[in-house]
């Protein structure tokens, strides 16, 4: 039997290759038959976790709600010591030095990342900024945020704060941060659906040692992570429960 792996459309692409090798990776120590299947947007993942094709899938906490439950999935691990924060940003010379100085109309950038997008819109609104007052500018990743920003074609754009601090320096020179959350326990997560459940504690397990593996180290630095850490059921209800109430 074959399962399908898949991994949350706004990791850094920077780390695409660091994906494949650590799916190889885990087929080799699990003996399983497991596909890397990466996709463009949200959308189309989210098509094909409700058509049941997925197995495995590096989840953002937004989608975590309705992984655990309409499908079943059960967290395993997380990266250690990493968690999901987004930022606020503007071109370096705008008069524009606190969020509550922007105004109705402003011209927001963002990506389909919907957690980000969360936790940035509640960031603007000391500037009595919601979805009805602001002009969407969208984009298809956190480069492109930024390059509406130089173009001139948004006024702030909300990004991931990993993928804002992995940018250039040259565009990051053009830019200034805001405000930054610092929630803290909001994270990406593996998680394991339900033909794959009677393996996760080996699986999870295997994770948690990974970085004692003799190649388990390099695997995990082409991915930006020092090692995993388990999620229990707990934990990730919590985080469940938190987005819930970001979100109303």
């Amino acid at each position: 039997m074959s399962f399908m792996f898949t991994v949350s459309p706004d990791f850094t692409p920077d780390h695409l290759s660091g994906w494949y090798i650590f799916n190889t990776w885990l087929q080799k120590h699990t003996g399983a038959a497991i596909h890397l299947e990466m996709y463009n947007d949200f959308h189309s993942q989210r098509a094909a976790i409700a058509a049941d094709k997925i197995d495995l899938i590096y989840a953002n906490p937004f989608d975590a709600a309705m992984l655990v439950r309409e499908k079943g999935f059960l967290p395993l691990v997380k990266a250690e010591g990493a968690a999901d924060e987004a930022l606020i940003a503007v071109i370096a010379q705008s008069h524009v030095d606190d969020v509550a100085d922007l105004n109705p109309g402003t011209r927001v950038a963002f990506t389909d990342d919907p957690d980000v997008r969360l936790m940035g819109m509640i960031m603007l609104e000391p500037g009595d900024l919601d979805a009805g007052n602001i002009v969407t500018v969208p984009a298809d990743n956190y480069v492109v945020v930024a390059k509406h920003l130089l173009k001139g074609e948004a006024d702030v754009g909300i990004f991931l704060a990993e993928a804002y601090d992995d940018l250039s320096a040259m565009i990051k020179k053009q830019l200034k941060v805001l405000v930054r959350s610092q929630i803290s326990v909001i994270h990406h997560a593996l998680m394991i659906g339900p033909r794959l459940q009677e393996r996760r504690d080996e699986i999870q397990q295997l994770l948690v040692n990974m970085s004692a593996d003799e190649k388990g180290p390099g695997v995990l630095q082409s991915l930006g992570f020092n090692s995993w850490q388990k999620v229990d059921d707990e934990e990730m209800e919590f985080m469940i429960d938190l987005m819930d109430t970001l979100n109303t």
